[in-house]
C-alpha cells in the first residue's frame, strides 16, 4: 500500500517536510517511490506537484492526517474525478 506522507529534512530546530509518495512499511526518512511536494511549517510555505499527487491518490494511495490537511488547503481534493471524493 502506498501513502502520501511527511519526510522530515532540515537541521536541528528549524525541520522542513518532503510529501512524498512511500510504501508504508518503509521507515519515515526511507526511500521514497517519489516526491511530489515541500512543506516549511515555519515560513508556511507550500509547494505540490498536483499532477503527481492526483495521479497516486487515482491509484488509490491514502495520505497521512497532516498531508490530508494540506492538500484540503490547498483545494487538491476538488480536482479528483467525482467517484474518488472518498477524502472530502
Amino acid at each position: 500500500m502506498i501513502k502520501l506522507r511527511l519526510k522530515r529534512c532540515g537541521r536541528k530546530q528549524r525541520a522542513v517536510y518532503q510529501i512524498v509518495a512511500i510504501d508504508v512499511r518503509s521507515r519515515r526518512e526511507g526511500k521514497a517511490l517519489r516526491k511530489v511536494g515541500f512543506y516549511d511549517p515555519i515560513k508556511n510555505q507550500t509547494y505540490l506537484n498536483v499532477p503527481a499527487i492526483l495521479y497516486f491518490l487515482e491509484k488509490g494511495a491514502q495520505p497521512t492526517g497532516t498531508v490530508q490537511d494540506i492538500l484540503k488547503k490547498a483545494e487538491v481534493f476538488k480536482k479528483l474525478r467525482p467517484n474518488q471524493t472518498k477524502f472530502n
